[in-house]
């Protein structure tokens, strides 16, 4: 399993209310996303995000990374600071 995780800042809470609305609204990631998942965690004390995608594997991150650099700034929480990537190494739930 991978994963891209993206750190956003100048967050509102109301463009995750849009964002929410938006993916209960779809069936599935945007297009030339391969997801599996998705979490998005909130800090609205902070007005930040972080948003984590699992992908099954690094040909499909690879796709995704390319389609998401390419979406349009206005389809995304807020202002990415930064992009993490790679493999999950451990994956536990207790």
């Amino acid at each position: 399993m991978y994963a891209r995780v993206v750190r956003f800042t100048d967050v509102s809470p109301e463009r995750i209310a849009e964002i929410n609305k938006r993916t209960e609204d779809e069936d599935g990631p945007p297009p030339g996303v391969p997801a599996k998942s998705l979490t998005v965690i909130v800090d609205e004390e902070q007005s930040t995000a972080v948003v984590v995608l699992f992908f099954d594997t690094e040909e499909d991150l690879r796709k995704g990374n390319e389609a998401l650099n390419e979406m349009d700034s206005g389809e995304t929480p807020g202002s990415r600071s930064s992009v993490d990537q790679g493999e999950v190494k451990v994956d536990r739930q207790v």
